[in-house]
């Protein structure tokens, strides 16, 4: 797969800066794979699309990652706790200007790994701000906002976006499971190559428990919420372990073995994400569900509205 063919047109005016007053007042455009039917919904009528089917989540919490510094002015991305005695992998700016072995506030800067990624110590738990994507230039009021609902096993450098939509009294309508994928690098790092097949993961942490992975193995129909859900159920589906490292990158060609609906956000052009949901869609028709969702004005990224595919 070519770069080029991951981009599309999108008015700066459909990126969504704040999220909805309610999280499940987000609109949903059904697309059913079978008819090619486009459906406009609420995201609060999810229970009646999806009827019976298991929907299964990725429960990480987003740390308080962004850590700015004053000399020279810039910050730390944490991206990764990488032990228990506060040593972490991040991002770091500016990197020319920054010397191992020196102290910023909190963070001593251990190595450069290249690419702007730093092994670093951490003086105590992560204390910075919200890592809202650099598309998102409003303050956000509610930081809880930028957490799923569901959130629970602190370790993301982002939101598993797709899950910000649900509220506790939707998800009591639904058959409901629970995984976890730390989103580090791998989710929001674009790619920098013309052929996708030269692009290189760094993995991504996951682990889900044994009996929530024979409740979805088990299943008659699973709802996967997410690209990042997608690539633990996939991993899984191939045979890894419960708890590893997932480097799974999936274009089009992909055989899905355990996803067969899935729930997620509008994304970026020229991102792995885009390419995961034209292999779950097909090429030709993600790129025209995308154009219906910017002729009907919705919202984009990560507080923008949200995609069934069935």
């Amino acid at each position: 797969m070519r770069l080029d063919e991951l981009d599309y047109d999108l008015p700066p005016e459909l990126v969504a800066q704040r999220p909805q007053t309610r999280r499940d007042e987000s609109r949903l455009l059904v697309y059913d794979r079978v008819s090619g039917k486009i459906d406009h919904r609420t995201f609060a009528e999810l229970p009646d699309v999806i009827g019976k089917a298991l929907v299964v989540v990725n429960d990480t919490r987003v740390v308080p990652a962004r850590i700015p510094i004053e000399r020279p002015r810039g910050e730390v991305l944490l991206l990764e706790r990488l032990d228990d005695d506060g040593l972490w992998e991040g991002l770091a700016r500016p990197t020319r200007r920054l010397r191992p072995g020196r102290r910023y506030g909190p963070v001593e800067l251990l190595e450069h790994q290249g690419e702007g990624r730093w092994r670093l110590r951490l003086s105590g738990e992560p204390a910075g701000e919200t890592p809202l994507p650099p598309y998102i230039t409003e303050p956000l009021a509610d930081p809880e906002r930028y957490q799923t609902v569901y959130a629970r096993e602190p370790g993301s450098a982002a939101a598993p976006t797709a899950g910000l939509h649900f509220t506790p009294r939707l998800l009591a309508r639904l058959d409901v499971e629970y995984v976890t994928l730390h989103v580090g690098l791998d989710t929001f790092r674009p790619i920098t190559v013309d052929d996708l097949a030269r692009h290189r993961l760094h993995g991504e942490r996951y682990a889900v428990a044994p009996r929530a992975w024979g409740h979805i193995r088990d299943a008659d129909r699973v709802v996967a919420v997410g690209t990042t859900t997608v690539r633990v159920l996939e991993t899984l589906a191939r045979g890894a372990p419960l708890t590893g490292r997932t480097e799974l990158f999936i274009t089009p060609g992909f055989e899905f073995r355990r996803v067969d609906a899935l729930l997620t956000n509008f994304h970026l052009p020229r991102s792995t994400l885009l390419a995961l949901v034209m292999a779950f869609a097909g090429m030709e028709q993600t790129r025209a569900v995308y154009h219906e969702a910017v002729a009907c004005e919705y919202r984009f990224y990560s507080f923008g509205d949200a995609m069934l595919v069935l």
